[in-house]
């Protein structure tokens, strides 16, 4: 690259985009967005799997300060929010700032010059004052370690890389997996197949989905002069109370598990199937899905759930642990992403050549999710545990995206060259955060979900509300942090 940027943003999902935002509007205009990809967008850009829509209501799933009333509907479509963030490029003018096709290699920290060397796979390299890593956890899926894999003859894909050149009418389709994605495609590709054999590990707590269309007359209603406001603000509240089961008491998830128990009932009279869709663990400790035509699509002559684990899969078929062969034209994996894995494994190097890896040798963690001792300048949006199971993760982005300016400011003021968090704020934070997390839903129940890492610690969920990460973070503590000159 022949230019040298003052700040480096990693990304260009919602995370990248609103940190660029936010630093124009504060004055900073020397600054890059490296993006891996060809266009913007990150995960939504990523995900075109049937059905893919947001689990979150659009008005809130958005910028606070970019409201949209013109959303097609309560919880709007991959290509709808795709489109939101492209337009947000458009209107902030951050065109100039984006480097597309831009995968970083490696980034290290220069001791002497305070800066950071930033890698680029082609070979390229440059540095900068800081680097803002906004890559988010979704978009490295993870496959299952199962022999003969590789195997298969026919097509195979992930939901999240889905192959759309793979013609599914009249085809025999396995879907392993029940996560979110699977809950929203499966139904979309059950009436085109001839057979799906859906192959289940953990069944999920799924609630009915309170999605509608906004009719025109709606739209402009919501135009009005804080409508899109008062709905977003409505919506905040009412998610952020799903919270008192997470934050405060598990047993205050049982109001939560009745209501799903309920729809299961009423969408699935046989009991045999029934039992197979039930989970048994504690609602909440994995991620609650909403889904109105999941158990329908479940109750289809052509699906087939199979509880049992797989032992093999070979050229055309799928061998499942009870011996049983199952041929298949096509394998869709809806087996997730590695989310704690995905920071750890970058090349990252800070102060005195420490890599990320030593640093982590214990488990991913940072200070608010944010800040990393021994990474001066380095800063994280959606790091470890700042992600949420009952609101809007662009809430949090919002609220990180202002903790780094602080930052930033504090730099300008002190005329300091780097900012660093002291090991043991560090310490003291996830020290106090591991221990409310112990004692709530996600370690409770008998539960094994993606939050947790290889030895079982929550490394991806905040253990409170949303408000109150966003009263913590509003100003960095100035003794928690060391000033380099």
């Amino acid at each position: 690259m022949s230019t040298r940027p003052g700040i480096t943003i990693i990304g260009s999902g919602f995370a990248g985009l609103g940190m660029a935002i936010k630093l124009k509007e504060a004055g900073y205009h020397d600054f890059v967005i490296l993006e891996k990809g060809h266009e913007v967008g990150g995960t939504w850009r990523d995900n075109t799997y049937p059905g893919c829509t947001c689990d979150v209501p659009s008005h809130l799933y958005s910028f606070s300060y970019e409201l949209n009333p013109n959303w097609s509907r309560m919880f709007s479509g991959q290509a709808e929010i795709w489109d939101y963030l492209r337009a947000c490029v458009a209107k902030y003018d951050l065109e100039p700032h984006l480097r597309l096709g831009t995968r970083v290699s490696e980034l290290e920290y220069d001791d002497t010059a305070r800066h950071w060397r930033v890698s680029i796979e082609n070979g390229e390299a440059f540095t900068t004052n800081a680097v803002v890593s906004g890559g988010g956890a979704l978009h490295v899926p993870s496959f299952p370690a199962i022999p003969g894999r590789e195997s298969f003859a026919g097509p195979s894909f992930h939901s999240a890389e889905w192959d759309h050149s793979v013609d599914l009418t009249g085809k025999r389709v396995a879907v392993i997996g029940t996560g979110a994605s699977a809950v929203q495609f499966v139904p979309q590709i059950a009436p085109r197949v001839s057979q799906l054999h859906l192959f289940q590990r953990t069944p999920p707590w799924i609630q009915p989905k309170p999605d509608f269309v906004f009719s025109t007359r709606a739209k402009r209603l919501l135009a009005l002069p804080g409508a899109a406001r008062t709905l977003r603000t409505s919506i905040y509240w009412a998610m952020e109370s799903l919270a008192m089961g997470f934050a405060v008491d598990p047993r205050l998830m049982k109001t939560h598990q009745r209501a799903a128990l309920y729809h299961l009932t009423s969408k699935v009279s046989d009991p045999v199937l029934r039992a197979k869709l039930t989970p048994n663990y504690t609602i909440g400790c994995k991620r609650m899905l909403l889904s109105n035509d999941y158990y329908p699509a479940m109750v289809r002559d052509n699906v087939e759930v199979i509880t049992d684990g797989i032992r093999e899969i070979r050229e055309n078929s799928i061998i499942d642990s009870t011996g049983r062969e199952i041929e298949v034209d096509v394998i869709v994996y809806g087996t997730g992403f590695k989310v704690t894995d995905t920071l750890k494994d970058q090349r990252i190097i800070g102060r005195n050549g420490r890599k990320i890896q030593e640093a982590w040798q214990d488990g991913v963690e940072a200070y608010y999710g944010i800040t990393t001792a021994g990474f001066p300048n380095l800063f994280f949006l959606l790091g470890p545990n700042t992600a949420l199971g009952h609101n809007s993760v662009v809430f949090m982005i919002e609220s990180q995206v202002r903790y780094v300016l602080d930052c930033l400011r504090l730099l300008s003021r002190t005329k300091a060259r780097a900012i660093d968090v002291r090991p043991e704020a560090q310490r003291d934070y996830n020290d106090r955060l591991q221990s409310r997390l112990s004692r709530r839903v996600w370690n409770e129940g008998g539960c094994n979900s993606w939050y947790l890492d290889e030895h079982g610690v929550n490394r991806t969920i905040w253990p409170g509300f949303s408000f109150e990460y966003w009263a913590r973070t509003r100003r960095p503590k100035p003794e928690a942090y060391e000033l380099i000159l």
